[in-house]
C-alpha cells in the first residue's frame, strides 16, 4: 500500500507517533520505532490530521476520553466489524476477545478477533489496547505490553 499523502509526527508520553491520513480520514497511527516509518519525512497537514493532533493531545492531557474523528481504515469486512466494535468499548474499561466475538455475532471467532485486533491500523483511536484475554492477562499489543499497560493505567487516572 502506498503511504498516505498526509502525515505528521506527534511526540506523546508513549513516544513518537506518526499519524497518516487521506482526504476521507485518518488511515493509520504508527510508532516509528517498530513500523519502519521514516520519522524525518514531512507532509502538509489536512483537517483530519489537525483534529487528530488536537484530540490525541487532549487524550494524553486527560481532557478527552472519546475521540470524534473521521477514520478511513483499510481492512477486510471482518476486520472492519471488529474495529467498529472496539470503538464501542468505554474509556477506562477492558473487555475480552470473547466479548468482541460475541458482540459482532460470531462467538467462535476469538482467535480471528485477536488477529484483527493485532492488525488495527489506528491504535489508541480504535482502542485495541482495551482488549485483554479472558483470564485477565494483557494479551498482546503491537507497540509492546509496557505501552499497553501504560495506556490502560492512563485511562484509570
Amino acid at each position: 500500500m502506498d503511504p498516505a499523502p498526509y502525515f505528521c509526527h506527534l511526540e506523546t508520553p508513549i513516544g513518537h507517533l506518526t499519524i497518516e491520513a487521506i482526504e476521507e480520514g485518518i488511515t493509520a497511527i504508527r510508532w516509528p520505532d517498530y513500523s519502519g516509518s521514516n520519522i524525518f519525512r514531512t507532509s502538509k497537514l489536512n483537517q483530519h490530521l489537525n483534529q487528530a493532533i488536537e484530540q490525541i493531545t487532549a487524550y494524553f492531557d486527560h481532557k478527552l476520553d472519546t475521540f470524534n474523528l473521521c477514520l478511513a481504515p483499510v481492512g477486510t469486512q471482518f476486520q472492519l466489524r471488529v474495529w467498529r466494535a472496539l470503538q464501542q468499548i468505554e474509556f477506562g474499561t477492558t473487555v475480552s476477545y470473547q466479548y468482541i466475538a460475541e458482540t459482532i455475532g460470531n462467538p467462535n471467532a476469538c482467535r480471528a478477533v485477536g488477529s484483527a485486533n493485532g492488525k488495527n491500523p489506528i491504535p489508541i483511536i480504535i482502542p485495541c489496547h482495551r482488549i485483554i484475554s479472558s483470564d485477565g492477562t494483557l494479551g498482546g499489543f503491537a507497540a509492546g505490553l509496557e505501552t499497553k499497560r501504560w495506556l490502560l493505567e492512563h485511562e484509570k487516572r
